[in-house]
């Protein structure tokens, strides 16, 4: 998409959702690998995290674009055949392997110390136990229990997880070890050449900016249209080295600088992002999607305040625990307090709340359907409704 100066606020919202994968055509039939491997194509990577409220996260972004699939497939395609691993990128995510050499030099500035004060620490004052650790890594692919010597808290300076879980968790982060996961979402550490094939280890190491100026061309092609800032998120980069890339990449003509209406900072769009007529959709989004992980984003881009309330206290929230934004059509319209009760077998819709000047008749028929299916997705028999927020009367009426 070249010839654009100025885009409107609609414009670049239906180009970032584009280039987020929701303009792909719809899955006919059952969907398997090919889609997976499509979704991941346009973000990324995929960020982890552990709690379960409704599903863990990772797998909510596919479910979000292709609807309902076995999520054991995602975990097949990253942790048995290996076509995925684990990386500190945005946050602790997923990312194709073939990206390896493209963070190397995040890992070379971890083993100088540019990393975790507790994990620099345990190096430096327990380098024989780190050797030991790995050796033992060596034998057999391992959870930080397995060890031989764990070491379970013995002292305050590491803080309250054993010496052997931290050891781990920096051969992690220096690029020594890598992470598959068992059941129940365990770290199982296994060596890296064990997880990413030895045609992408012998790749040679690209040098920082060069490394750096790929990561952001990515995030411009997950994004579509960005702030500098924005593209620097994606992928957590340095921000003074991150804002030269940006230049640097705009020089070589793979960004196009643009004005979005509305926007304070230049934005930046992707050579080859798309503007389609009409995004047509109605989904819940994870808290950790990249449509709303970047809350400055979110806010410049639909309007949306959000934050998650896991660690406010009950008494003080505004929306509910596990709160996920609906997007329906090109805006983000509502937000769903949901919770899986797995032992009922029921999805529970705990409050529901439409943004300000949202038409909520519209809204409520396609995302009834859609909870059904979400219910389907994460093993529940049926939706259970209570009866918080403005929402809540046109779901159950």
């Amino acid at each position: 998409m070249t010839g654009h100066s100025e885009l409107s606020i609609s414009q670049a919202r239906r180009i970032a959702l584009a280039a987020q994968g929701f303009a792909d055509r719809s899955v006919a039939g059952r969907v398997d690998r090919r889609h997976l491997r499509r979704v991941m194509g346009r973000l990324k990577l995929l960020q982890l995290d552990s709690v379960p409220v409704v599903m863990r996260t990772q797998y909510l972004p596919p479910f979000s674009r292709l609807g309902c699939y076995d999520p054991s497939l995602l975990d097949r395609i990253a942790y048995h055949h290996d076509e995925w691993f684990e990386a500190w990128a945005h946050e602790a995510s997923l990312l194709p392997v073939a990206d390896e050499p493209l963070l190397r030099w995040q890992k070379q500035r971890a083993q100088q110390g540019h990393t975790w004060r507790n994990l620099v620490e345990v190096a430096r004052r327990e380098p024989a136990y780190v050797d030991e650790v790995l050796a033992q890594v060596r034998q057999r692919p391992l959870m930080a229990g397995e060890l031989s010597d764990p070491r379970r808290r013995q002292g305050e300076w590491w803080g309250s997880r054993s010496l052997g879980s931290i050891a781990l968790d920096w051969l992690f982060r220096i690029g020594v070890v890598g992470i598959r996961r068992r059941g129940n979402f365990i770290k199982e550490f296994d060596l890296i050449e064990r997880i990413v094939p030895s045609e992408v280890l012998a790749v040679p190491t690209p040098p920082e900016g060069e490394a750096q100026r790929e990561l952001l061309a990515r995030s411009s092609e997950a994004l579509g249209v960005a702030t500098a800032s924005d593209l620097i998120d994606y992928y957590r980069l340095p921000l003074r080295e991150g804002r030269q890339r940006v230049a640097e990449l705009t020089e070589d003509g793979r960004l196009q600088q643009v004005t979005v209406h509305g926007w304070d900072e230049p934005a930046y769009l992707h050579p080859a992002a798309k503007l389609p007529r009409a995004i047509d959709v109605t989904t819940v989004l994870s808290p950790f999607d990249p449509v709303v992980w970047n809350r400055a984003r979110a806010l410049r881009l639909w309007g949306f305040d959000y934050r998650i309330e896991i660690y406010v206290p009950a008494s003080q929230r505004v929306y509910g625990y596990y709160v996920l934004p609906v997007l329906h059509g090109e805006r983000l319209v509502a937000r769903l307090d949901l919770k899986t009760d797995r032992a009922a077998g029921v999805l529970r819709v705990l409050g529901a709340f439409a943004e300000t000047g949202i038409d909520r008749e519209t809204v409520v028929e396609p995302l009834r359907c859609h909870l059904v299916e979400l219910a389907r997705f994460v093993g529940a028999d049926e939706v259970v409704y209570a009866n918080r927020g403005n929402l809540m009367s046109y779901l159950t009426n």
